[in-house]
């Protein structure tokens, strides 16, 4: 695992950086609509990240004190 978090952490951006430019080669403008995808698939892991965090937060705190949690906006 020690080597292989800077490999994933390296390789995938390079591969998807890669896969783009290919798929300008092969289709063209139709690229547009395949970083459109995975700009909306890195926000929608972005906010699932958030949410994990903001609720171990909320946790912490209520671990630490005697507030009961609550974990909605």
């Amino acid at each position: 695992m020690r080597i292989a978090k800077p490999v994933l952490l390296v390789s995938t951006p390079v591969g998807v950086a890669w896969g783009l430019l290919e798929a300008y080669r092969l289709a063209g403008g139709l690229v547009i609509l395949m970083a459109a995808m995975v700009g909306m698939l890195t926000a929608a892991a972005g906010t699932v990240v958030a949410a994990i965090r903001r609720e171990r937060a909320a946790e912490k705190r209520a671990a630490h004190s005697s507030q009961p949690v609550s974990t909605t906006r």
